[in-house]
């Protein structure tokens, strides 16, 4: 059968001969990642509440803590006090946010997204863009997506990092002992690893790092079995990214609630 073609006659931004409701997925990634920075930048510069005095529990946005601020967080930093010369404006998350952040920024699904959402390049498929030249990722700031795969091996450490967090939070202090226990916040941030993982662990360029160097999979078969495995997270690498980011902002949230009324988390074992 064949296809009407839809042909741009004028060129006005976001003209259109699609008859769909085309903006509905654009506005919701808007919406969504808007929604997201505005929350991760407050936090981020806030410099408080992100490790609650009743439970061991570090939130991701300030995972790993490099440098602490008041007497209870330095005890758990890698490298004591934050140094009296340092701006203000620099929080301890300041200090780590380059790498979760170039990584979803450069990631490929992600460009997708907000390529649509943000710039309008294009808002969608037969949809036409309020530019006349196309730039392309041949110079700056697109070019700097071609680093991405560099931004994975950093992740990869994260997520351990992550991981070792989520062991520290099956530990609370009881009469003055540390005792063994699962909270909800420990729930919470195990859910975070588990879907950071699978976020990460699906990217397009481990897929590559995996399987593109051989010629035959079949001759190399433990490059084989990570690469099918490595795909089956592929395939739902856009649900991934989507809950992953959804999580690490609840993570970040039941942390400061914690922090900030005091309450003893609920521990269930």
């Amino acid at each position: 059968m064949q296809q009407p073609e839809l042909t741009l006659t004028e060129h006005r931004p976001f003209q259109t001969q699609r008859k769909d409701t085309w903006w509905v997925q654009p506005m919701a990634v808007f919406l969504g990642l808007g929604v997201f920075i505005v929350y991760a930048t407050f936090r981020v510069f806030e410099g408080n509440h992100f490790l609650p005095e009743q439970a061991s529990y570090l939130t991701p946005f300030y995972s790993p803590l490099l440098f602490g601020t008041d007497a209870h967080n330095i005890s758990h930093s890698w490298f004591g006090a934050m140094p009296d010369w340092m701006p203000v404006f620099i929080t301890p998350a300041v200090l780590i946010l380059w790498a979760p952040l170039g990584f979803r920024f450069t990631c490929y699904y992600y460009r997708g997204a907000y390529y649509k959402a943000f710039w309008a390049d294009p808002p969608s498929c037969s949809v036409s863009e309020p530019r006349k030249g196309y730039r392309g990722e041949h110079s700056f700031p697109l070019i700097v997506q071609n680093i991405h795969r560099y931004f994975l091996y950093v992740a990869i450490i994260i997520v351990g990092i992550l991981a070792y967090d989520v062991w520290k939070a099956l530990w609370f202090e009881v009469n003055g002992e540390h005792k063994f226990g699962i909270g909800i916040g420990t729930i919470i941030l195990a859910g975070n690893v588990v879907l950071l993982g699978g976020y990460t662990f699906g990217c397009h360029s481990l897929r590559h790092l995996v399987g593109g160097i051989v010629d035959l999979l079949s001759k190399a078969p433990i490059r084989r079995n990570m690469y099918n495995c490595i795909s089956c997270l592929n395939r739902r690498h856009m649900l991934w990214a989507w809950m992953s980011l959804c999580w690490v902002g609840l993570s970040d949230f039941y942390v400061r609630t914690i922090a900030v009324t005091g309450w003893q988390d609920y521990i269930i074992f």
